[in-house]
């Protein structure tokens, strides 16, 4: 039986796509390219030619049903995206949702995403966290960070770097100026750089270091309350 392939591509250094994703773009019958330019450029490195259609954020909600029908009709298809893994802020979630609902079988690789590399490398703890993706440009950004005021656990956001700053002053606004923040950017590529520090502090550096690149902040969640006797014993310490 047919089935759709979610293919994770690199998010930078072409060396990390996976032997396993490798196989299955050589194996499939046609791929769904978020850009076919940029999808042709990792083809070519890694010798294969395969047929490409475009699948993105303007196109998907009117081709989701005819790309089911080609894969229940027995061709193989796979999903990607420009960089990382397709579905997580990229394309793929309709499409995902219209082939298992038509009883589509969908094998989803795991593999390259920016956000795990970067909640590692902050310092922040890692056992609890949240994925917010991108904030909405305009209206709704406040208020889905007010509604993340409170979070105890460790934030991950999203960001290019003609919001980066804006990001960061509203970070300062709704988590504080002293909350602890970590902002990675250009992960796997040569110029990858993480800094830590406090939100005004890393602020600070990016108001007069133009932001270049693609940006994943991670903030530290709210400091829990002690209570109890617990709260009573570090008084007393």
């Amino acid at each position: 039986m047919a089935r759709l392939y979610i293919v994770p591509t690199p998010i930078g250094n072409l060396d990390d796509i996976t032997l396993r994703a490798v196989d299955v773009l050589r194996g499939v019958d046609f791929i769904l390219a978020e850009d076919t330019r940029t999808t042709s450029f990792l083809l070519r490195h890694l010798g294969i030619e395969k047929q490409l259609y475009s699948h993105h954020k303007f196109n998907e909600h009117a081709t989701v049903s005819m790309v089911a029908d080609a894969i229940a009709a027995g061709r193989d298809a796979a999903l990607v995206s420009d960089a990382g893994t397709p579905g997580i802020s990229d394309p793929g979630f309709l499409l995902v949702r219209t082939c298992v609902e038509a009883g589509i079988e969908v094998e989803t690789l795991p593999g390259a995403t920016a956000a795990i590399p970067a909640l590692v490398d902050s310092g922040f703890p890692c056992d609890r966290f949240c994925f917010e993706g991108f904030l909405p440009q305009k209206k709704g950004r406040m208020k889905q960070l007010q509604a993340l005021a409170d979070e105890e656990r460790t934030m991950i956001f999203y960001e290019s770097p003609y919001r980066v700053v804006r990001c960061l002053e509203q970070f300062a606004e709704v988590f504080g100026p002293g909350r602890q923040v970590s902002v990675s950017r250009e992960l796997t590529k040569k110029f990858e750089q993480t800094l830590r520090g406090t939100v005004a502090e890393v602020l600070e550096h990016f108001r007069t270091t133009e932001p270049r690149g693609e940006f994943v902040l991670v903030v530290a969640g709210k400091p829990r309350q002690r209570h109890g006797a617990a709260a009573a014993a570090d008084k007393t310490e």
